[in-house]
């Protein structure tokens, strides 16, 4: 045992916060603390720092906080550095002093050895050097360096001043820091926040690897899934243990509850069967002492209490298209998106009933791709189109944002007119705006609670194509959850942006990866996207399209097919000139990149027989390690020529039919 709590309690005022926690940490333990928003987790991760204090009780229960040692503990709080003139570099370096303590002692420890190597002071250098390697000590820089750019700092930026960093840059240095420093107890409260997917999966694999206890917060359920081995839920004011991850939390909890409620309500029945009994002869003086006793049998019973009601509070709604689509929904050819750039370019047919999921780092263009779907920003190149009857919903992440005063049934009332009070009531109902709720002033609500109104207000069209930014934001678990059940129950077309890699899982079916510039569409769900992302260096590319696994490559190689198909029966272009030029170029431009690949193989190779290199072992394995990487990409350019090529045969047959 590290950390313990003992029937702790926390209030603020009169409002208490906590009122049992039972909470214990051990060396090396990974653990997860889940609840609704407001329950108190962040509460109880300042009770472990120390920020805030136990309540003091009149109780016959030992309430107190136990600790094996002095256990370090970090927790990220709001961040001010001491002195912002400084460096990035010489701000964060401060963290290793420590490290060059030990460096210090251990050369001189070394020097005390060599000049006396009796067998105590070889022990004791071994065990400092053992120490050493422990803490980290012989790869520190790395981690530093790999910190730093996992995190999206440059080499220019290590000699910046603190005070040329945003705030969310330097609430990233504080976060670099406090995971160098190492502590004993790491406290983590929301860390994906803000966080690319690339960074999230490296920061999971960090914290599996970390050697140390942590504890998290977050309503990233994939990212805890992946690390921890304990979960602790609060629950109305109470914490409830659990062994293993996030998923089996919720098979064991619901496990737990149905027991529960089956041993009550078999029991209820007996009572009832028994009292039955006494009501049915307690006025017959020879059946006294058979009363007495199924009265002793109900008082002697060791009762079960109902199962707790789950804190699963969250909307619900039975929303479907009120109008179908034709078969292909919407059509992406060449479609450069972006501002006063183009930021990326998508190739995309979306068919009726497909759950489209748009993954990739911030800034990349999905939110952009989003807007220019809605004709909300113009394209800079190529073209899209809508199939038929094609009804849309959109919510963009601004909603979370939107103000008004007035009350929330009014502002509803304002978009449907034609309700009935009590119509509204019940839409709003099912997005939990139930009793005073509607009418607080929009302007008053959380950023989960204006989310779930402007939900309330899109699904009451009944769209039958769904386009949602981020809706999961300001959501927490149970609100996400419920989310998911109401679009993998939806019967139109979704496309949505999330960064919530579990959300993405759930719900999506087909992948629009946002890239570095390139957009790849992957025809299945999320853990296969994973699978077919998971080894870079394993890769096959043809055109558009990216695999890995067999899977993959058989269901990349099937869509392009079908593409390739699609492509030779009909076109979005009414000019065959017109597209008879676009597909020559198209195959023209992968030439030159063939024949630009070729050359700079060509000259690699010569490199090889080079005398200078051909006489290192060093060198002539790095010089082939280039030549193979180019006959890789060279592979993958004749398929993108050959792509182009069959697209160019397949026109050219189609117009001579």
């Amino acid at each position: 045992m590290l950390y313990m709590i003992n029937h702790g309690a926390v209030s603020y005022g009169a409002n208490t916060i906590l009122t049992n926690i039972n909470f214990e940490i051990n060396a090396g333990q990974k653990i997860a603390v889940v609840g609704r928003n407001g329950c108190g987790k962040t509460t109880l991760l300042k009770l472990i720092e120390g920020e805030v204090e136990l309540e003091k009780r009149d109780s016959d229960e030992d309430i107190y906080i136990a600790k094996s040692g002095n256990p370090v503990i970090g927790y990220l709080k709001q961040i001010a550095f001491a002195d912002e003139t400084i460096s990035m570099e010489t701000e964060v370096r401060k963290v290793f002093e420590p490290y060059r303590e030990k460096q210090r002692e251990l050369e001189a420890q070394r020097q005390i050895m060599e000049s006396d190597p009796s067998e105590l002071n070889i022990r004791i250098y071994t065990q400092m050097q053992e120490q050493f390697t422990d803490m980290g000590g012989y790869y520190y820089e790395k981690e530093y360096e790999t910190m730093l750019r996992k995190f999206g700092f440059t080499e220019a930026d290590k000699k910046k001043p603190l005070r040329e960093f945003s705030g969310g840059q330097q609430t990233k240095l504080g976060f670099i820091k406090m995971l160098l420093s190492k502590p004993d107890i790491l406290l983590l409260d929301e860390p994906t926040n803000h966080l690319d997917i690339e960074t999230i999966e490296w920061l999971e694999n960090y914290l599996k690897a970390y050697n140390r206890a942590v504890v998290i917060v977050s309503h990233d359920r994939l990212f805890l899934d992946r690390i921890v081995d304990t979960v602790y839920e609060i629950e109305y004011g109470i914490t409830h243990r659990y062994s293993g991850n996030y998923t089996s939390f919720v098979e064991q909890k619901k496990a737990a509850w149905d027991k529960q409620e089956k041993d009550y309500q078999a029991q209820q029945k007996e009572i009832a069967r028994l009292m039955e009994i006494v009501e049915k002869f307690k006025n017959k003086p020879t059946k006294v002492a058979m009363t007495r006793s199924k009265l002793k049998q109900i008082e002697h019973m060791e009762k079960i209490a109902p199962p707790q009601r789950y804190d699963l509070k969250a909307f619900h709604a039975n929303f479907q298209p009120e109008v179908e689509t034709g078969k292909e929904v919407f059509t992406a050819r060449n479609l450069q998106i972006g501002y006063d750039r183009v930021l990326s370019e998508v190739n995309l047919t979306l068919e009726r009933g497909q759950k489209l999921g748009i993954v990739g780092g911030n800034g990349l263009g999905k939110s952009t791709f989003l807007k220019t779907m809605m004709g909300m920003i113009q394209p800079l190149g190529g073209e899209y189109q809508y199939g038929i009857r094609v009804q849309i919903g959109y919510f963009d992440q601004q909603m979370a944002h939107y103000t008004s005063d007035a009350t929330v049934m009014d502002d509803y009332w304002a978009e449907y007119p034609n309700l009935t009070q009590t119509e509204v009531r019940n839409a709003l109902g099912a997005f939990l705006f139930t009793g005073d709720d509607v009418f607080k002033q929009v302007s008053m609500l959380s950023g989960g609670e204006r989310v779930r109104l402007a939900l309330c207000k899109i699904l009451k069209k009944k769209p039958n194509l769904l386009i949602l930014d981020e809706p999961t934001n300001h959501m927490d678990i149970v609100g996400k959850e419920a989310l998911e059940q109401m679009l993998k129950g939806y019967q139109g077309t979704l496309v949505f942006v999330s960064h919530d890699r579990y959300f993405v899982r759930q719900v999506a079916d087909k992948i629009l990866s946002f890239d570095g510039g390139v957009t790849t569409y992957y025809p299945f769900g999320y853990e296969q996207y994973e699978e077919a992302t998971a080894d870079k260096d394993d890769q096959v590319s043809f055109g558009k399209y990216t695999a890995v696994s067999p899977a993959a490559k058989l269901a990349i190689e099937q869509e392009k097919n079908k593409t390739a198909a699609s492509a030779s029966s009909k076109t979005l272009y009414a000019n065959p000139g017109k597209e008879r030029s676009r597909l020559s170029a198209k195959v023209k431009k992968a030439e030159a990149a063939v024949e630009a690949c070729e050359e700079a193989l060509s000259k690699l190779q010569d490199e090889l027989n080079d005398p200078a290199i051909a006489a290192s072992y060093s060198k002539l394995q790095e010089a082939q390690k280039k030549v193979d990487a180019k006959e890789e990409e060279l592979n993958g350019l004749m398929e993108v020529w050959e792509q182009a090529s069959s697209e160019l045969d397949a026109f050219e047959e189609s117009l001579a039919k």
